[in-house]
């Protein structure tokens, strides 16, 4: 009954579960494909993006595949609740979406590129579900980590809109948000590149087979 609820509307902070003070799971200290470290702090120059687009398990892959991306992670934001466990956030009542943290070089690549790469991944207008994928934790999101990253994903967001409109798609309902005070909350160790190691493992993610327009995030329309 408490899942029906909270399937498509999100808890309020009175609603949400309490959580804890630490996190009640080990996580591994090293990315099984790209070789580097999980957690931070990271090597100076890097930065950091979240973003929430379905199943995570298939949407860490995708930035992981990505050249520029030094190391990526799985875990939950967007909510209320600390420290959640999976099965917390299945209930539909932390808050959370299932967030990728991707951690890259803007030298090698661009935030406008992550952007990109998260738009046309998934289809950000279905609200709190991905294709077959129903529920909160679900919904599509961007957590930014500097104005510099809010202004180009807001303009991002814009020049997606055109072409999905173009195309008969209804509006976008992507979470757009500053990551602080929006924890990143690390997932269980066994949901970290899941699908390297399981190599046949669900993967629910589709776009909508619109290209994302690059390079406009920044220009007038």
């Amino acid at each position: 009954m408490l899942y029906t609820t909270f399937k498509n509307r999100l808890p309020t902070a009175e609603e949400a579960l309490p959580g804890r003070e630490e996190r009640p799971f080990a996580v591994p200290s090293t990315h099984t494909v790209l070789g580097n470290a999980l957690l931070g702090p990271y090597p100076e120059g890097l930065e950091v993006a979240d973003f929430g687009l379905g199943c995570f398990w298939g949407a860490e892959r995708r930035f992981w595949q990505t050249p520029g991306v030094w190391t990526t992670l799985v875990g939950y934001q967007g909510g209320v609740t600390a420290h959640p466990t999976y099965e917390e956030v299945c209930s539909g009542m932390t808050g959370h979406t299932e967030a990728v943290r991707v951690v890259f070089d803007p030298a090698k690549v661009s935030y406008e590129e992550l952007l990109r790469v998260f738009w046309e991944s998934h289809d950000p207008t279905q609200g709190m579900r991905q294709g077959n994928d129903v529920g909160t934790q679900y919904r599509s999101a961007i957590y930014t980590h500097s104005p510099e990253q809010e202004h180009t994903a807001e303009r991002s967001r814009e020049a997606y809109q055109r072409v999905l409109a173009d195309s008969g798609y209804g509006p976008i309902t992507t979470e757009l948000a500053p990551a602080e005070p929006r924890p990143f909350y690390v997932a269980e160790g066994y949901h970290q590149q899941y699908l390297d190691r399981n190599k046949t493992g669900y993967c629910g993610l589709g776009g909508t087979g619109l290209s994302c327009p690059v390079g406009v995030a920044s220009a007038e329309r």
